[in-house]
């Protein structure tokens, strides 16, 4: 199979909109071709394509900012003589002077399929800056690692945000061109799009689900560092709203939680009480672990893994979202004063609690605190959302 890149590279005919242009390229780490060349060298060395800037998103282009809400600065590339302006430093939004740098923008970033991750909510901002400006972007599709299925509660009006591009649900099962489709038909945007698709992907088939079995894995943040992660990440994103570690300053990030204060095997086993038929797909195994940074660091904590692999996983029986929701009940179960959701301005939303910005509403944390809330509950909220979101997708489906 061929990735947007690839394909774009490939064939004259597809660059041929691009003589005599200025080109932009959107990219990160990941942004590879299957023989793991930078997208940014590959366009540069191509006949016909002239590119005039680059851009970064969160982590930067370089993925060398470890944490949330670590800036990056602009700079000249030393190998290609362009300028890289950062969008997520002093702006989120492109600025008129960045806009004036080029005529088309190829956005190649990968995705990880969960509506908290900011590409795509950079993606939005680009294809409204390109509708102001009279501007074209183009995505150069690739896999969504999460596939096709669909989980959690719709983002509520008023709570957008940075990780809150639109009304859409945590685990969204779209590639970042058919989002793009979504963004511009839902937003009205006036602006020239188009998406250089992928040939030959299914993802429906096994056992990537989603990411191609023979492709090398290339982290498109620092804290993503396998496909496990990205299968997780719908359910374990919650945990940077919450007192509870994700993993950060381990090898493993976003794939397990705990703390010093709790104990993972009573943890798993308030999971299976409360909610058995949630852990479908996947298997929960206690562990340690001690980060080195961030939340609870140098201290042992106690903990559980989730391992969205090996031969008990069932892609489509595995619901993360929920599984983590579990999780948040039954720690308040097993502790019902337990200081469990953090409190800071997170991703500079001020005045909203972290868990209700990553959620897009209160609903999840609600449900969680009380204590008569059952697992149908959380279903009832949540179930609608997603059969909605199911059926409004489907016309952007490229695949």
């Amino acid at each position: 199979m061929k990735f947007g890149i690839e394909r774009l590279l490939a064939d004259p005919a597809l660059r041929a909109p691009l003589e005599g242009k200025r080109v932009a390229l959107v990219a990160h780490p990941a942004s590879v071709t299957r023989d793991l060349t930078h997208s940014l060298d590959a366009l540069a060395a191509c006949d016909g394509i002239r590119l005039a800037a680059a851009f970064g998103p969160q982590h930067g282009i370089k993925g060398d900012k470890q944490d949330n809400m670590v800036e990056s600065a602009d700079f000249t590339d030393p190998v290609h003589d362009i300028p890289v302006f950062s969008l997520y430093g002093e702006v989120r939004r492109p600025t008129g002077q960045m806009m004036s740098t080029f005529d088309v923008v190829l956005v190649d970033l990968q995705d990880l399929g969960c509506r908290i991750y900011t590409f795509i909510t950079t993606l939005l901002y680009m294809l409204e800056a390109a509708a102001e400006h009279g501007k074209s972007v183009w995505v150069l599709d690739r896999p969504n690692p999460a596939g096709r299925p669909v989980e959690g509660t719709t983002l509520l009006p008023g709570w957008e945000s940075f990780v809150g591009a639109g009304p859409i649900p945590m685990r969204h099962g779209l590639t970042l061109g058919e989002l793009g489709h979504w963004f511009v038909d839902h937003f009205k945007l006036d602006v020239d799009y188009r998406v250089i698709a992928m040939e030959g992907y299914d993802p429906d088939a096994a056992p990537g689900f989603g990411w191609p079995a023979d492709r090398v894995w290339v982290n498109p943040s620092p804290n993503a560092p396998n496909l496990n992660m990205a299968r997780c990440y719908a359910g374990t994103v919650m945990l940077e709203g919450a007192t509870l570690s994700e993993g950060r300053g381990t090898t493993r990030p976003l794939e397990l939680f705990g703390a010093p204060d709790v104990d993972g095997r009573a943890v798993i086993a308030a999971m299976r009480d409360i909610a058995p038929h949630w852990l479908a797909g996947c298997t929960l195994r206690d562990t340690w672990f001690e980060p080195t940074f961030h939340k609870h660091v140098g201290q042992l904590c106690s903990g559980v893994m989730i391992h969205a692999e090996g031969d008990a996983y069932d892609h489509r029986a595995f619901r993360p979202w929920r599984v983590q929701a579990l999780a948040f009940k039954a720690i308040r179960a097993l502790h019902p004063g337990y200081e469990l959701w953090r409190d800071f301005p997170y991703e500079y939303a001020f005045g909203k609690l972290p868990i209700d910005v990553i959620n897009g509403g209160s609903g999840l944390r609600e449900w969680v605190d009380d204590h008569a809330a059952t697992p149908a509950d959380l279903d009832a909220l949540a179930g609608p959302d997603e059969s909605a979101w199911v059926e409004a997708r489907r016309p952007f489906l490229l695949y």
